[in-house]
Order: structure tokens, then sequence, then C-alpha cells
């Protein structure tokens, strides 16, 4: 006999539907698991073996194979140990197999037959959801496979519970879904002194979904103004709060199935690799750039992250997702971030700032700025230079216009981009480029004269016009004229002019 239990495989945010097939025949004793497993499924052997024996159960003196079909899929992770000590319980007699056809079942074992959380569970229960089964999973994630709408959940804390419920025995009580938490506390726009100049970019780029990189000597307040970008961004609408928490669920960072409308913020240390940030590992996970997805990546002294690993966010700004490539797997995870970044002028960081002086000179600022690449300041829609705090700027009260001012001003902008049916601004293209942010005629000769002499790329080019279309939205007028322009110009590149 041959019991079947339905899992699945995790390929980026998407699941691929595994059969966990299980023969109990006659031969000397053996447990095997075939169908390309790690070493993370190769071990369920001992965990499924303790867990059955704690529920006083002993497995028969034969031959017992476990194929994970299709057999040419990788399988990795811990969460095989439920389907397979189902199906083994089905072979064995001990359950109903065909009553399990209509379930998926996710779930690591303890020694003890407890269910334990695994990464994924709410992809799971949204791959459930297309194929009309129920899913079967730990307790302590049942809140979060609710969020997939129409599926029967059942989330047991243990193999027992779960027998008796199958076995009509005890009935398991319904998941409730989980929480929609509020946003945390954030740095408020009227903690930071002066600097007009930043604020105006953080609320363009706010208001646009464009890229900044903030420019300045240490102490300026680069660190306080991205601390800053939460606050005043709008919350996730409901399918995007998804998204994020699809993301998060695949990373194992889902809290209790707590899901948030507020919009990641994610600030790596420069030591990173590049598969922290974007992804990767023998069992491939989301990086940073991912875990930030249709939120703000903040990457604090820009210069020095090495070379190649700020080089490979080209692609994800670009085109919104990043692919991670292996010999055994191919997986895409979504990207759609905000890039904030924040970088000293040179090494010694006072470069440019009246009565300092530099034994090195000029050449201690050009060598600095020249560790980024030009493609990858060519993908930053803003750059603002952030003058050093003077002891008369901190002397300042608290700025009238705070976090929640700006933020009733990026909301209505937003809203003008949806109804041009995108995000934001920063995601326009095409025909609707050339519809929503061509310029008049006194625009458009700014901008080319501008294009001749900073010999701007047609990359360049594009996001110019759409930092200049936010710049409209934000003044409440419909056409993208000379003064948007002009203004969209004075946030080009500042670095390496030095």
């Amino acid at each position: 006999m041959v019991a079947l239990v339905r899992t699945v495989a995790y390929l980026g945010l998407d699941a691929r539907q595994v059969e966990v097939q299980c023969q109990v025949a006659s031969g000397l004793p053996r447990f095997s698991i075939v169908g390309l497993p790690d070493k993370a499924v190769s071990e369920s052997r001992e965990r499924v073996q303790a867990a059955l024996s704690a529920m006083g159960l002993a497995l028969p003196p034969k031959r017992i194979t476990i194929n994970l079909s299709p057999a040419d899929l990788p399988k990795d992770g811990s969460h095989y140990d439920l389907p397979i000590a189902l199906a083994l319980l089905a072979a064995m007699g001990v359950t109903d197999a065909e009553q399990l056809g209509d379930w998926i079942a996710v779930g690591e074992l303890s020694l003890d037959g407890r269910i334990v959380a695994s990464p994924g569970v709410l992809i799971a229960a949204l791959h459930a959801s297309e194929v009309e089964a129920g899913l079967i999973c730990p307790a302590d994630q049942g809140s979060e496979a609710r969020w997939a709408s129409g599926v029967p959940v059942l989330a047991p804390r243990d193999l027992s519970a779960l027998l008796g419920h199958l076995k009509g025995s005890q009935v398991l009580d319904e998941p409730v879904r989980g929480d929609v938490t509020d946003a945390p506390p954030v740095t408020d726009l009227k903690q930071v002194k002066g600097q007009e100049t930043a604020k105006r970019a953080l609320e363009i780029a706010a208001a646009g979904g464009h890229n900044l990189l903030m420019m300045g000597p240490p102490g300026s307040g680069k660190s306080l103004l991205a601390s800053c970008m939460p606050g005043i961004l709008p919350e996730l609408s409901p399918s995007e709060a998804l998204e994020v928490s699809m993301v998060q669920s695949v990373a194992g960072l889902l809290d209790a199935g707590r899901i948030s409308r507020a919009r990641p913020f994610r600030a790596p240390h420069h030591s990173a690799s590049m598969a922290a940030l974007t992804g990767g590992g023998l069992k491939v996970r989301p990086g940073e750039v991912s875990l930030a997805h249709l939120g703000v990546l903040f990457l604090d002294e820009l210069p020095e992250f090495q070379r190649p690993v700020l080089d490979s966010l080209r692609q994800p700004l670009e085109t919104g997702q990043v692919d991670v490539a292996r010999a055994n797997a191919h997986v895409t995870f979504p990207a759609r971030v905000q890039l904030i970044a924040a970088m000293n002028p040179c090494r010694c960081g006072h470069a440019g700032e009246p009565g300092h002086t530099c034994a090195r000179g000029p050449r201690c600022a050009s060598e600095y700025q020249a560790r980024l690449s030009g493609p990858l300041l060519d993908r930053i829609d803003l750059h603002v230079e952030v003058a050093a705090v003077s002891a008369m700027d901190l002397g300042l009260p608290p700025a009238a216009e705070g976090s929640e001012q700006v933020a009733r001003r990026v909301a209505v902008a937003r809203a003008m981009s949806a109804e041009r049916g995108i995000r934001s601004n920063a995601e326009l293209d095409g025909e609707k480029l050339e519809r929503f942010a061509a310029p008049d005629d006194a625009g458009k000769h700014l901008l080319m004269q501008a294009a001749e002499k900073l010999r701007l790329s047609a990359r360049s080019y594009t996001r110019m016009l759409r930092v200049a279309r936010t710049i409209a939205d934000l003044a409440g007028e419909d056409a993208v004229g000379r003064t948007h322009i002009a203004e969209a110009l004075s946030y080009r590149q500042m670095v390496g002019r030095t």
C-alpha cells in the first residue's frame, strides 16, 4: 500500500506542490527518504521516529520508503516532517489515507511529538486556497495561515491532538486570524533642526517613491532624516501588506501571524555580504532588499559597502525584483524598494567644510566618492548636500511643521499617482511617462539644455521627468513646467563633482 500526503516546496514566493508517498513493504527493516532531500529533510527520519515513539507507536520492522515527488525538484527545509509522519501513519493504518487527501500539511516535529513553527506557512496557505484544499500547520502559525481567505485550517499543538481530531475523538478549535499591528513609533521631522533643503528632498522622495542620496559631514543629521521617512510614507494597502507579509513569512520573520500596515524599514550594516543584501545561501532566503519590499532600504556610510555588493543592487533598483541563480535553483524575490543612502564627502568626513583643511586635499574626496560606480549613482534620483549643524541651529526651537503635515501632502501626491494606475511616480514609464510627465515648451527647452550640458543618460533623463512630475503633484499643478524641471535639476548628481 502507498499512502499520499500533499505538501509544498518553496521557490521564492511561489509554492510547488509535492506529494509525500510512503510505502511499507516486506524486507529488511529500513527507513529511507528519496526525491532529492537536503540534510534537513534526510534528518526527518530521526525526528519522525522519535515523535511516534513519544506517542507510544513503534515503526514496523519492514522496509519503509518515503518518496518526495516530483523527484527532480530539490527539497529543503524542516516543514516536511509533518507530511512525512502523516504519510507513514496512513501507510501503517493508524489514520485514514483518503481523509488526508483534502489537506496540505507543513510543519516541523520535535522529539516529543509537538508540531513547531517553520517558515513559509502563509505561502502554503495561499497555495492551498488556489488548489481548494485545507491546511494543516503548527498551532503557533494558525493565525498566520488564516490570512488566506476561504482555507480550512487545522493548527494542532502535537501529533496526538491532530490524530484525535482526524479520528473524531476531539475537535480542534479554528484558529483566529492574526492582528493588524499598529506602526511602531518613528522619529518626527520636528526633531530635525534646520536642513530645509534636505527635508524638501525627503518629502519629494516620499511623494514619488524616488531614491535619495544625502551627502554631508558626520553629525549633520543624515541618519536622523532617514529615520523620519517611515513617518511620512502612506500606510500599505491590504494587498501590499499581504505582499510584504509573504516575504516575511518565507524568511521566518512573521510574528504570530501579525500583519503590519507600516512600510518596512531595513538598515543593514556596511559589512553586509552580497547574499545578505540580495538573497542567497545554501537554502535560498530573501535578502535585505527583498525584506524592504514596498518600503525603505537605508544604506548608511554608502561607500563603505563593498563595491560588488552595491553593484548587485543595480538590477533590483531598475526592475523591482531580484533573481538569485544557483546551480540547483533559480529563485525570484520581489524587491520594489525605495533606496535612501547617506555618506560622508570623504574619508575624514569634512571635505569642503569652511575652515577645514585636509592634508590630502581634493584628492581625498574624489577617491572616496569614486568607490561608487556611475551606473549605481545614475539610479538615484535625488542627490542632496546636508550641511553641518552649527551651535546656532541647535538652539533653534522645534520646527513648526512635523511629519504629520508632510505626510498629508505625500498622501495627496500618492493618490494622484494611484489615479494614473501606478503606486508612485517612480513607476512612470512608456506611454504613461509621455502622457503625464511631458513638460511644457519652456520646461522642455530647459531640460534639453541640461541634458546636453550635463550629458544625461536616457535613464537620467527619464528619472528627471519622474521627479519633476512629483514636484508638480506636490504643488497641485497638472502640467510639468519650467520651475518643476529646474528644481528637479538642482537635485541631480553631486557625488563625483568634487
